[in-house]
């Protein structure tokens, strides 16, 4: 048997039906909400169909039975399985405009009279259902969708697996410290003490990405400096994570207004790891300006 499994999981209403939708497009058998005590026998049936590639979504609606997941993801390597986690994550505040938007239940919501009491119980049920994931999460690559439109949403699974399943894969993003850091990161990088180009009257509408402002950058001692600094520590740990069968490492990259520094620097990174590692950009706030 040999194949790959994409399991998506996550909290409810941060996009997993997105996500499903773009892996369908992308030529994925896909499956929404498998009972965790279906998905051996569905590997088992997919395997005698041929099926090549497999995305399931699973969620809080199979809670009594998540706890079976890990010990059937070890199984499924064992039998040649190449399988990938995705966890969709969002902020309690993003989750809860969101189900008052679509004015849905939450799956956990003991609420039986929305009119007053709707908001303590969303809340408790968020909080609940992160306490019940929280397993998955751990072994996942996570997502953070809180400030992510749907088209960007599909956009970034599509990035993702683009990337060989067999390989460790780094994705290096900029942000800006005003609007959160990424709850997804595994390691952040704080590059608001570098010199920002903002204050300067030719660079400020520019970016990261523009040639003029990674110019400026790149003449600048304390940029140099924090480049080699973060390229040493990467370079000294990601063999270590490979061994520890990552499938994937977040590097996010941190300024004021995730426009300038933090954009060059993510870019120069990616650079500067591609050729040992496959390696994928995403800029936070730029995305939000198109």
């Amino acid at each position: 048997m040999s194949y790959e499994l994409i399991l998506i999981t996550g909290m409810s209403g941060s996009g997993k039906s997105i996500a499903l939708h773009a892996l369908e497009d992308a030529g994925y058998y896909c499956v929404d909400n498998l009972p965790p005590e279906l998905l051996m026998p569905f590997v088992q049936l997919e395997d005698q169909l041929k099926a090549e590639k497999v995305a399931i979504a699973m969620d809080v609606r199979s809670a009594t039975s998540l706890h079976m997941v890990p010990s059937q993801l070890a199984q499924l390597r064992e039998m040649n399985v190449q399988v990938r986690l995705l966890f969709l994550d969002s902020t309690t505040d993003t989750l809860v405009h969101r189900f008052s938007e679509t004015r849905r239940r939450h799956p956990l919501s003991r609420s039986q009279n929305p009119a007053f009491d709707e908001p303590r119980d969303l809340i408790a049920a968020i909080e609940q259902e992160r306490q019940l994931m929280s397993e998955l999460r751990e072994q996942s690559h996570i997502i953070d969708t809180s400030l992510l439109r749907a088209s960007k949403l599909q956009s970034y699974i599509r990035s993702l697996i683009s990337a060989p399943s067999s390989q460790l894969t780094l994705m290096f993003e900029s942000f800006a410290f005003k609007r959160g850091i990424p709850v997804h990161a595994d390691y952040v990088f704080d590059v608001r003490m570098l010199p920002n180009p903002h204050y300067e009257p030719d660079l400020q509408k520019l970016t990261g990405k523009d040639q003029q402002v990674a110019t400026w950058l790149s003449k600048q001692l304390e940029v140099a400096s924090m480049l080699d600094q973060i390229t040493h520590f990467l370079h000294y740990w990601l063999p270590a994570l490979n061994q520890d069968h990552r499938s994937y490492v977040t590097i996010a990259i941190g300024c004021t207004g995730g426009q300038h520094r933090s954009v060059y620097l993510t870019e120069e990174l990616a650079q500067r790891f591609s050729d040992e590692w496959v390696t994928l950009t995403r800029h936070r706030e730029l995305e939000n300006l198109i």
